[in-house]
């Protein structure tokens, strides 16, 4: 009689200290490492990340491969981006040893998340990921610059982080993060996490963040120069959004013309406009 193959078996605290120790791994807060010990918590993730057969997942910061795990329970293919010559060289072998019948629909890539121009094979569609704290942000924006095809996404961040990124124009935490998640996808908060499912367990809480891409707004602005024009609006927190652009218009006439343009009150702050409103206020001026 054949036996039916197993599921992955996923990573423990026992299992992930056992690996650490096998590499001679010394967790680096500089790097962002902090590895998930509880499988429930990974059971969590990929339930609450709505993944089916047909989805093809990229997770970045792999790690020593908790998260990777699960994923490869449920997607067609997952493609983990790690920085860490060490873990990335690791991972295949944790695959193969713990999830055998998978090991073909796994590929790692050694690179930056925040500087990677490709992801191998078929067009990823969703991005599953416990995202380093430090470099949460711009490796979020950057995934969903570069990948087109992601379709949503659940990342796991510091708490404050989430807050921002899924704060509404008003809310006290709206800003950067915020604005330019909106350009790419609808963003709510999904959850936390305790710091007691990982290993070094952090001195932050964490949350999660779920998003489902959206169409930018209808605009003749390049999404460079809203960019552009969201980083000016909050470079200096509280300002009345006409000081705040006049460095980038060039003058107070100038910033003027682009938010009458806009339909947007020059005295407004950065903090209650929507991403459709920088959209706009790029429009009018002269780039």
């Amino acid at each position: 009689m054949s036996t039916p193959s197993a599921g992955p078996r996923l990573l423990g605290p026992a299992e992930v200290r056992s690996l650490a120790a096998e590499l001679d791994l010394r967790p680096t807060k500089q790097r962002g490492q902090n590895f998930v010990i509880d499988p429930n918590t990974v059971r969590r993730i990929v339930r609450d990340a709505g993944l089916g057969a047909d989805d093809v997942v990229v997770e970045v910061g792999p790690g020593l491969g908790s998260l990777t795990l699960g994923l490869l329970e449920v997607a067609r293919r997952v493609v983990a981006v790690e920085v860490d010559p060490l873990l990335a060289g690791r991972l295949p072998a944790t695959i193969a040893e713990r999830a055998p019948d998978h090991a073909d629909a796994f590929e790692v890539v050694l690179g930056d998340a925040m500087r990677i121009e490709e992801i191998p094979g078929p067009p990823p569609t969703a991005l599953v990921a416990n995202l380093p704290y430090n470099v949460s942000v711009p490796v979020l924006i950057h995934m969903l610059t570069l990948l087109p095809s992601l379709e949503r996404g659940l990342v796991m961040v510091q708490a404050e982080v989430a807050d921002r990124l899924a704060a509404g124009p008003g809310s006290k935490v709206y800003g950067v993060p915020s604005v330019k998640a909106a350009w790419f996808a609808d963003v709510r908060r999904a959850g936390s996490i305790g710091r007691n499912i990982f290993w070094p367990a952090p001195n932050v809480d964490s949350g999660l963040v779920a998003w489902t891409r959206c169409d930018p707004p209808d605009t003749t602005a390049t999404r460079e120069q809203v960019f552009t024009v969201i980083d000016a609006a909050f470079a200096t927190r509280r300002k009345q959004i006409r000081a705040a652009l006049r460095p980038l218009a060039g003058s107070s006439e100038a910033a003027e013309a682009a938010l009458s343009h806009a339909g947007v009150d020059p005295t407004a702050r950065g903090e209650v406009l929507t991403v459709a409103d920088f959209a706009r206020i790029a429009e009018g001026l002269s780039w």
